[in-house]
């Protein structure tokens, strides 16, 4: 069966970016995939969802959305998003994990709902030894995202929490970027102050006192 033109031009695209040499400062340094964009929600998070990927990379970490493989933007650290579904468009997904490593990113993070959720294992199979990150979507997706062979390792946090698969992500780049490991400390110190914060409160206004000023009735 003939490939779709709009497909096949993405698989171009990967293969042709693959094949240029550019500076890493220029090239993603994340990738984020997910099988189909009703998985947005939980991999991006905001307006009434848990934070996603998307906000733990944007708006706590200081990367930006790279939307353009030749136009950088401003940041220094970037990640890129694309919809690449294993069953539906097996052909982009080999695609793009194959030149992953080749157009310059360093880690994936690839989540996947349903009962088979094959794009975070395929992912991690093809892009090998580059590390992925699986997110299984929902509850169901985890025993089909984790399980992985031996000799196929996938790390994978647990259903929905793309927030987490972007601090992993982080925290892989750390170890080559300090400037990256001093962003996640910082991050850190904030989550420690907040606890501090709401504790000294729920202590000092009693729990009415506490439910009144947190609590939305």
């Amino acid at each position: 069966m003939t490939t779709p033109e709009r497909v096949q031009s993405l698989i171009d695209q990967l293969r042709e970016q693959a094949e240029t040499d550019r500076p890493n400062e220029e090239t993603p340094d994340v990738g984020i995939v997910m099988g189909s964009d009703s998985d947005l929600p939980t991999m991006a998070g905001g307006k009434g969802k848990r934070p996603g990927a998307y906000v733990a990379l944007a708006e706590e970490l200081g990367f930006e959305e790279q939307t353009d493989y030749t136009d950088a933007p401003g940041a220094r650290f970037t990640f890129e998003t694309f919809v690449v579904s294993a069953h539906r468009t097996p052909e982009l997904m080999y695609a793009y994990a194959e030149t992953a490593e080749d157009r310059g990113l360093d880690v994936i993070i690839a989540g996947a709902g349903g009962k088979s959720a094959d794009l975070p294992n395929m992912t991690a199979s093809i892009a090998y030894p580059l590390p992925v990150i699986g997110v299984p979507v929902q509850e169901k997706s985890v025993d089909s995202v984790i399980g992985m062979p031996q000799g196929a390792p996938i790390t994978a946090v647990d259903a929905g929490k793309s927030f987490n698969a972007a601090l992993s992500a982080v925290q892989i780049l750390s170890r080559q970027y300090p400037e990256l490991r001093e962003r996640l400390a910082d991050y850190h110190r904030d989550l420690q102050q907040d606890v501090g914060e709401v504790s000294r409160d729920l202590h000092e206004l009693g729990t009415p006192g506490f439910k009144d000023k947190y609590w939305e009735e």
